[in-house]
């Protein structure tokens, strides 16, 4: 290999901290975009760490064997992250994984809130890491966690050692004024930058990234509508390559009904149930983001599977409401983003949800055939347990809509950016 061919490929560590989660990735990116993002083969380690605040487990896998599963108590993501790299460390010591993580190049950390400071990619610094600590109020139960993963990953690798943030909220920066303007008084929201910044932007980015791979089109003459149904869950209107309409707003709280937030209400009800209940406006707003959706509704719990068997097998009315609430409210923006498109080439489907319940997808595309959307039921069945990056298309041959299962990959789209801001910054510095 050339020192040029050298250059263009970086061993990337990708972190996504959630509030009580580390999914990592370390995999080889090419600078150039020489290297397709969904190329498994580049992929060294892939791991997962759950349940932070308790009993947490931790599995590794290189490539695609398992080579690590424990569990132990893990308090905090400090606590988290140390374990993660001294697990690493005893692996690589002991000839159980065959990869020299000393070799990493470069670290990218998904940040959910990127505010008005940050309309791309950026490497990160002390002033960075400040202006990401002042948004922890818009992103109370994701932004410190991704500064925790920062911290801790400043501390564990060498203090050299370049880290990117890539930003959910990026992709949305193109929302027109329009669209991302709240009806409230202009100087409010100038003064305190209130306004619809969006979230889940790099599932979405990478979901409209595995279709044109899949599908050999090109963003730019495409328009597309992709779901991303978790626990969090938001859908995004992409017009030729741009968001210009998504679900989530001035936080993750907006938009559809997900697995513990309400989504959408009348905000009335937040100080009616204030004053009705005597409680302040944090402990209404704890409700509303941890305590609504799925979980409030059904009583029992945020975990669609479990639901869906409640309905089906018990005749749970309450979980049956759940159900049908979640599928409406997304049939409903679905049917919004179609006039906001002027129609759409495809729809996608992605997320813990998307890609594991067929019966949610056809419920929410049912009856949808008056614009050109109906599923193939035996390939809508069939596609569960998507590896990231994989596609699956579930409409019928030759409807004017199509519909695909996609398997988001977040950690390739972040490594991919990492990999690009990072080689940006190498080029400016051999100019300078």
């Amino acid at each position: 290999m050339s020192k040029t061919e050298r250059e263009l490929v970086m061993k990337i560590l990708v972190i996504n901290s959630g509030s009580s989660s580390v999914r990592f990735c370390i995999m080889e990116m090419s600078s150039a975009q020489a290297i397709t993002s969904h190329d498994t083969s580049r992929v060294w380690i892939r791991g997962t760490l759950q349940g932070i605040g308790t009993d947490a487990s931790l599995d590794i896998s290189e490539r695609e064997k398992i080579i690590f599963q424990s569990s132990n108590h893990i308090e905090n993501h400090e606590q988290a992250f140390k374990w993660i790299f001294d697990s690493l460390r005893r692996l690589q010591q002991s000839g159980d994984m065959q990869l020299n993580i000393d070799l990493i190049e470069g670290v990218g950390h998904r940040v959910v809130h990127g505010g008005h400071h940050f309309s791309k990619s950026t490497v990160i610094d002390d002033e960075v890491l400040r202006e990401i600590e002042q948004l922890n109020d818009l992103a109370p139960l994701h932004n410190p966690a991704c500064l925790a993963g920062i911290h801790g990953a400043r501390t564990l690798l060498n203090d050299s050692m370049p880290m990117v943030a890539v930003f959910d909220t990026t992709f949305h920066h193109t929302l027109p004024e329009y669209a991302a303007t709240y009806a409230i008084p202009h100087e409010l929201a100038e003064r305190h930058h209130i306004r619809r910044y969006g979230f889940h932007g790099i599932a979405h980015a990478s979901l409209a990234d595995s279709y044109v791979t899949h599908t050999g089109k090109t963003l730019n003459d495409q328009r597309l509508i992709t779901m991303q149904l978790g626990n969090g869950c938001s859908m995004t209107a992409i017009a030729f390559g741009k968001s210009i309409e998504t679900s989530m707003g001035f936080t993750p709280s907006e938009g559809l009904m997900m697995g513990t937030r309400s989504g959408d209400l009348d905000p009335s009800i937040i100080s009616y149930l204030v004053k009705k209940e005597q409680v302040p406006v944090i402990g209404v707003q704890n409700w509303l983001n941890e305590h609504s959706g799925l979980l409030g509704v059904s009583g029992r719990t945020n975990d669609m599977r479990q639901i869906l068997r409640a309905a089906n097998y018990e005749q749970d009315a309450r979980s049956k409401l759940a159900i049908d609430m979640f599928c409406y409210r997304i049939r409903k923006y679905l049917g919004a983003y179609l006039a906001v498109l002027g129609g759409a080439d495809a729809i996608v489907f992605g997320g813990g949800i998307g890609e594991g319940a067929p019966e949610i997808r056809a419920q929410i595309c049912k009856e949808m055939e008056w614009c050109g959307l109906k599923l193939d039921k035996k390939h809508n069945q069939a596609a569960v347990g998507l590896t990231p990056g994989s596609v699956a298309k579930i409409s019928l041959d030759g409807t004017d809509i199509a519909a695909f299962v996609i398997g988001t990959d977040e950690e390739s789209w972040l490594a991919s950016e990492t990999a690009r801001c990072l080689s940006s910054r190498h080029h400016k510095e051999r100019q300078n």
